[in-house]
């Protein structure tokens, strides 16, 4: 006994020196080191596989002809006609300018935004646009699954890649883990590319990759449409299919915005494809005039230290005057969203938090939970929607800055996932995310003030905040 107390002391000595070598945030590193501490030798395994990681691959935006991206700039639409009407514009180009400084994707325009709600108007938007592509059709999912509704969408890309349109579909190696051979040799054989990102293999066994997924869902077609939000491919988001599909909203936009939601897409296929370049880049990023919405694309992920979507959210929320309208299907806040949102709602403003009564995992539905009585202490209003898993990913700050796009509210999706957001300044977006929000409100339930839970609950929850940090 004597000397495998030494082993473990020994053990937890060593597996503590190098969490905190990680230099992580204070919270993360004591949470992993008592998560694993009383796991004997396995934590070193854990740790290793699904622990916070960074990764260092090459960026391919630095790479493409910034005179090129400079021929799309609308700055002087910008300057000249957008931001000369707003009453915001010094908050709104610092917001614009955090932006560009740590992702080097600067503010454009948008000709068109279109608010999509549910699988059946986002899926048919998106067929339509493929259907019509002549040149070339990108999509990068987190999750396709071979059911219904992706054997529909594959069917339809062989068709565009017989037609000599270049195809290309990248998909997460562990949220796609159902395609398989079978599914996939048809639509090489019509001649479109495939790639899986970070797909498990053994040698990720030196450098494991189990945690850095993409969690970004783009489709682009001719350089012109573009989409993104929180629907994947899967029936489970098709409620033709299913009565109690996700409950979901998507983005579709057309104009030089596109152009940047190409960018990620390219980089992202390089880094998981091993193309070395793709070719004609010119019709990728097809010239077009200005639009009258100023927008932004925000790419995140661990390759990017600035965990800029995590910043994002804070700033925004420090700027809120009015209201800070959230919605998200993952609430697990750090401490500093936290601190932000209380903070915002101490000083008056109107902070509503909507999230899922019963989100498809127990444990972060707990750990969200767990914060509840904080929130509301402090003034933030939550309801819970009920009937549907509610998958939205959505923030309206006041009525001129709006976020949609595929990050939740939580760790995972500020520092580990490859993520993907747009930025909207102006009204536009601002309020068809506030309508959908109020709309939603009447499928939910506001939470009392003084939840009545058992000893157990309480002890549940408490617990599962133990793991935010973690979730």
């Amino acid at each position: 006994m004597k000397w495998l107390g030494i082993a473990w002391l020994v053990y937890i000595i060593c597996l503590s020196i190098w969490i905190i070598l990680q230099k992580r945030a204070p919270v993360s590193t004591l949470s992993w080191i008592l998560a694993l501490a009383f796991i004997p030798y396995g934590g070193f395994i854990i740790y290793h596989f699904f622990g916070p990681q960074k990764l260092k691959r090459q960026q391919f935006r630095r790479l493409l002809s910034r005179t090129a991206l400079k021929e799309h700039s609308d700055y002087l639409q910008l300057r000249n006609h957008i931001l000369a009407a707003s009453t915001h514009s010094q908050e709104l180009m610092q917001l614009a300018n955090m932006i560009r400084t740590t992702t080097g994707f600067p503010l454009t325009t948008a000709k068109s935004l279109k608010l999509l709600v549910d699988g059946t108007e986002t899926f048919t938007a998106i067929l339509d646009a493929i259907a019509h592509a002549t040149h070339h059709i990108h999509l990068e999912y987190y999750i396709f699954d071979p059911d219904r509704i992706g054997t529909r969408l594959r069917d339809l890309l062989i068709q565009k890649a017989k037609e000599g349109v270049k195809v290309r579909l990248l998909v997460d190696g562990i949220g796609s883990s159902r395609l398989k051979n079978a599914f996939i040799q048809p639509l090489l054989r019509a001649g479109a590319r495939f790639a899986f990102f970070h797909k498990p293999h053994i040698t990720q066994l030196i450098k494991p990759l189990v945690n850095l997924r993409t969690h970004r869902k783009i489709v682009i077609c001719d350089g012109l449409v573009g989409f993104t939000g929180g629907l994947n491919i899967t029936d489970q988001e098709d409620e033709r299919v299913y009565e109690y599909a996700y409950h979901d909203t998507h983005l579709q936009l057309t104009g030089n915005a596109v152009h940047w939601l190409q960018l990620i897409f390219m980089e992202d296929w390089l880094y998981a494809s091993g193309e070395k370049e793709i070719p004609d880049l010119a019709n990728y990023f097809p010239i077009q005039s200005s639009g009258p919405y100023p927008v932004q694309v925000i790419p995140s992920g661990p390759d990017n230290e600035w965990e800029i979507i995590h910043r994002i959210y804070l700033s925004m929320i420090q700027r809120a005057r009015k209201r800070i309208w959230l919605t998200t299907p993952y609430f697990v806040p750090t401490e500093a969203t936290l601190f932000a949102l209380t903070s915002a709602a101490l000083r008056g403003v109107d902070v509503r938090l909507l999230v899922p009564r019963m989100s498809d995992s127990r444990l972060v539905t707990s750990a969200a939970r767990s914060y509840f009585d904080e929130l509301m202490r402090a003034g933030v209003r939550i309801w819970e929607y009920h009937g549907r898993m509610l998958h939205s990913k959505t923030i309206v700050v006041d009525h001129h800055y709006s976020m949609i796009g595929t990050a939740n509210f939580d760790s995972r999706s500020f520092r580990l996932n490859f993520e993907v957001c747009i930025a909207a300044y102006g009204p536009r977006l601002a309020e068809l995310l506030s309508d959908q929000f109020e709309y939603d409100l009447v499928c939910a339930e506001r939470v009392p003030f003084n939840r009545h839970i058992g000893l157990i609950q309480k002890m549940f929850e408490a617990t599962a905040r133990l793991f935010s940090p973690l979730l």
